[in-house]
């Protein structure tokens, strides 16, 4: 078995794709792991790391949205997005298979394949939806608007063309502190992602949080339309689980740790 070793990331199992394809050892006979998916090799297994490289990536997107279609181009991408350690290897299967089936494949649920792609468009989707609804801006500066989130998945892609439809006039920031970058928006130009990671920012970030008038005026609003006959906490947590509430300026940050 040959282990290709790709970086976390939607060029580097692309490109590992088209190591894998194009080494002609069987589709049987290899396998594509992210950095770090395992702390251990196993035995009987040669480990190549695959270096992302941009031509191979584009001739493995152009041949999966003209032999395929665009909607499995669409679920590739959405899937590299995925906490899931072994989506390397089922974004490769569900390209063997899309190959040989061509533009139905997407519709073809009941291979184990596509089922699995499917299955983390949607964890990926759903997340993006409670993030865009549990979201909250503080304001840094005077005319900055920040956000804190801490997705399970990568999903900071997905719900920052929301915020720049919805607040095409405001400069803002949404960062996603377990992957240390951010989505940047200046007013009235398009969003982009950016790399921050910097303890000097953190720190920033926290303190603007921790000193924002706006959270006690959230506290307040909380209180004020919570009715106590009718407090359900569990039911609460249904609704809004406790991982979020750490990024809510409603809620203590105490909950931060709590899953």
């Amino acid at each position: 078995m040959t282990v290709y070793t790709c970086k976390d990331s939607f060029e580097g199992i692309l490109t590992g794709v088209y190591d894998a394809w194009m080494s002609r050892k069987g589709h049987s006979n290899v396998r594509l792991e992210t950095a770090g998916q395992y702390s251990t090799m196993e035995l009987f297994c040669d480990y190549i790391d695959v270096i992302p490289d941009e031509e191979k990536v584009e001739k493995v997107i152009r041949s999966v949205r003209t032999r395929i279609s665009e909607a499995a181009y669409e679920a590739i991408y959405k899937a590299s997005l995925s906490r899931n350690g072994e989506k390397a290897d089922h974004i490769y299967r569900f390209l063997i298979r899309g190959f040989q089936k061509g533009a139905g494949i997407t519709q073809s649920l009941q291979l184990p394949e596509v089922f699995q792609i499917f299955d983390m468009c949607r964890n990926l989707d759903n997340e993006a939806h409670l993030e865009t609804e549990f979201l909250r801006f503080i304001q840094m500066d005077e005319d900055m608007l920040v956000s804190r989130i801490g997705p399970k998945n990568d999903v900071l892609v997905l719900i920052a063309p929301h915020f720049a439809d919805r607040m095409p006039a405001e400069n803002w920031i949404i960062y996603d502190e377990k992957r240390k970058k951010a989505a940047l928006h200046q007013a009235g130009r398009p969003w982009f992602l950016m790399d921050l990671d910097s303890r000097e920012w953190e720190e920033k970030l926290h303190k603007a949080t921790e000193d924002d008038e706006y959270r006690e005026l959230w506290k307040a609003l909380r209180r004020s339309i919570t009715i106590k006959e009718r407090w359900n906490p569990v039911c609460q947590r249904t609704h809004m689980p406790l991982r979020y509430r750490a990024y809510m300026p409603e809620f203590d940050h105490g909950l931060k740790d709590q899953r």
